[in-house]
């Protein structure tokens, strides 16, 4: 009942999200600030529906450990993401021409990113990952939710299999296992935004496969789809998909040092949720 009751409220906030940046996407400043609206409406609503069904202060959103959790997260997502590039572009798969014609767009895509991250981390780690894991363990339920969210970007334009299974590795594990080695959802919402703000904003690349969304400069994906993604983007290369693994079995490790993994039928995994 807790999971349905929070799973929809969670859903129905970030469809509503969903429908606002997009209605205010042609408008640079207006995307800004409704996704970072739509951010905070989503955060406040799943700190509601937490405390009601759960009856328990909101400790993996806890507002005063965001700084330091979403600062920490993006700087880690645009130096992954940016090593991700890189090593693409060393081996042919993406060239850059210069700047955009219109690299004030980064701006805009600050605020509809800020909106889908959050909405994403709060379904995907704040109540399938949470829950699961009650009754799971810590390892079906990270297998579950990564499978998932990367079964969900199939729905993309311009998705493929081998992208979806892509991000379900090496995006699904990442962003989780961020979670569970923190028991906090701020390092990975920053860890998520760093990623997907480095791939539209900085560099230009596709989404996972969402549509190319112009930033700062003006480049292309060029030969081998194994190395530079494809029309899915670089979440579907070799080079994501090493990168995702590394950045997992850190935060993993991580996790088992600090007793986070909850084994297999625990009894009170409440008890990690912190």
């Amino acid at each position: 009942m807790r999971f349905g009751i929070q799973f929809v409220v969670v859903v129905g906030v970030a469809f509503l999200a969903g429908r606002a940046t997009l209605a205010a996407q042609d408008n640079v400043w207006l995307s800004l600030v409704v996704g970072l609206v739509a951010s905070v409406v989503a955060l406040a609503a799943y700190h509601w529906v937490v405390r009601w069904t759960e009856k328990r202060p909101v400790t993996e959103a806890e507002p005063g450990a965001a700084a330091s959790g979403l600062v920490r997260g993006t700087l880690l997502g645009l130096a992954v993401f940016a090593a991700v590039i890189g090593n693409i572009a060393v081996n042919g798969g993406y060239r850059v021409h210069g700047l955009s014609d219109d690299p004030l767009a980064a701006v805009g895509l600050i605020g509809f990113m800020a909106g889908a991250v959050v909405t994403e981390e709060l379904m995907y780690r704040g109540v399938l990952f949470r829950h699961v894991e009650k009754f799971t363990g810590t390892w079906p339920a990270l297998l579950l939710s990564a499978v998932v969210f990367g079964a969900v970007h199939l729905l993309n334009e311009n998705a493929t299999l081998w992208g979806a299974l892509c991000v379900a590795i090496a995006g699904g594990g990442m962003l989780t296992s961020a979670f569970i080695a923190t028991r906090s959802l701020w390092l990975p919402i920053g860890l998520h935004f760093g990623w997907n703000f480095a791939q539209a904003a900085i560099f230009s690349t596709e989404v996972s496969g969402n549509g190319l969304k112009q930033g700062l400069l003006d480049a292309e994906s060029t030969g081998n789809t194994w190395i530079s993604g494809g029309s899915f983007g670089p979440e579907a290369s070799l080079s994501t998909l090493i990168a995702g693994v590394i950045v997992t079995t850190v935060f993993l490790i991580l996790a088992r040092r600090r007793g986070h993994i909850v084994p297999l039928r625990r009894r009170e995994p409440s008890t990690l949720v912190a």
